[in-house]
């Protein structure tokens, strides 16, 4: 099992290596960085290049670890205890599968993905440590011990908005997504946008990464964001050279709202606009 990137994700030669290094460990590789860095979509495509099925537990603020194990359901077998049911001479019935039982007992090796650990409780990590170092964990209700069959590709994304306990760090393989530059870039929509012309893609780009470095920015778009824009202006036939345009009046780029997310950005690049106009009036 080896990991080179696929025809759909342009892969980093040190993205590959950290992917590679996990699975030889048999350790959990952790990734972080901006959103909208393909850190979810990299197991997805590890998943398809290794041709291995992948399960997916996506986390929010209120999931507990043990959901990932399994939940059961007291409340409808005490209503089907009093309907007179059947079912509840089987406890087994009650009880809900989560991502790690279903990726420990399947028959091949799965690509497992934990997404965005950090939006969970601080708690929620170190409440996975014996699951993901001894690959087992018990069963109360009916007093099995469920082992993992093949030891997963663990796969567990962080947009780094908290810190996560230092116990569980010293499990995981770790590796930081940089944000790709303009030549990661180039390839990247060349991936989507196989026929675009060269000459747009260059003035979207410089575009792009002139509006990331605009101090007191509260939010720089993302990769998958600058291709939503790229999507609109080919819908839109938006041309190099309206992209090109210096007029101060028109510092904010064609259909920002794909790339500036809050009223905050866009205020900021109308008062960016209405300076450099007072500038250029000035001068004039």
């Amino acid at each position: 099992m080896k990991f080179e990137g696929t025809s759909s994700y342009v892969s980093t030669q040190d993205l590959n290596i950290a992917v590679n290094a996990a699975i030889t460990l048999e350790r959990p590789l952790l990734i972080k960085g901006e959103p909208g860095t393909g850190k979810t979509v990299l197991a997805i495509e590890v998943a398809r290049a290794l041709g291995v099925p992948l399960l997916e537990w996506h986390i929010k603020s209120t999931t507990k670890a043990q959901q990932g194990l399994y939940e059961y359901d007291a409340v409808n077998r005490l209503r089907d205890s009093q309907l007179g049911d059947e079912r509840v001479k089987d406890i087994a019935n009650y009880i809900k599968r989560g991502p790690l039982w279903n990726a420990f007992v399947m028959d091949e090796r799965p690509v497992l993905l934990i997404d965005e650990i950090d939006k969970a409780d601080i708690e929620f990590p170190n409440d996975l440590l014996q699951e993901l170092d001894r690959m087992e964990f018990f069963v109360y209700e009916t007093g099995e011990t469920i082992t993992a069959r093949h030891r997963p590709i663990v796969i567990i994304t962080s947009n780094n908005e908290k810190e996560l306990p230092d116990a569980f760090l010293r499990r995981c393989f770790f590796h930081y997504i940089k944000f790709p530059d303009e030549d990661t870039m180039r390839d990247i929509i060349e991936v989507h946008f196989p026929d675009l012309k060269g000459m747009l893609v260059r003035e979207a780009l410089k575009v792009f990464y002139d509006m990331r470095e605009v101090p007191g920015l509260k939010k720089k778009p993302s990769t998958s964001e600058l291709l939503d824009w790229i999507k609109l202006l080919l819908n839109e036939d938006i041309t190099p050279d309206m992209l090109r345009e210096k007029d101060p009046r028109k510092l904010i780029p064609p259909l920002h709202g794909a790339l500036l997310k809050n009223e905050q950005d866009v205020h900021l690049f109308e008062r960016l606009a209405f300076l450099a106009q007072q500038t250029s009036q000035q001068k004039n």
